[in-house]
């Protein structure tokens, strides 16, 4: 009873939970991955960049594993460049890259 009184007082007696925008980046990375392999049958790894574009809308960089092989590292991945507009839906995408998983970046 007495913790509880005291974290009233201070006022962190539970951190507020964190709400998700609709137009934020976050949201315009699951977008982007969820469209793009709807579009090309592939997987997406993950995302390496995000940013806003010039008419408000996002482009976000997405990792795609194109090519599994074994060993894992002798596997093709790609590069995918997604331009969002501002809700979100699809504008435009292009391969920008095509790389093994194990080599590193020049």
């Amino acid at each position: 009873m007495a913790h509880q009184r005291s974290a009233r007082a201070t006022g962190s007696a539970r951190p507020s939970k964190k709400t998700t925008s609709k137009t934020g980046p976050e949201h315009a990375a699951r977008a982007a991955c969820q469209t793009l392999e709807g579009l090309i049958g592939h997987s997406a790894e993950g995302v390496s960049a995000v940013r806003r574009s010039d008419d408000d809308g996002w482009c976000v960089v997405v990792d795609v594993l194109e090519v599994p092989r074994i060993p894992d590292t002798t596997s093709l991945l790609a590069s995918y460049e997604v331009q969002l507009d501002k809700a979100g839906d699809l504008q435009e995408y292009r391969r920008i890259r095509r790389y093994r998983r194990g080599a590193a970046d020049e």
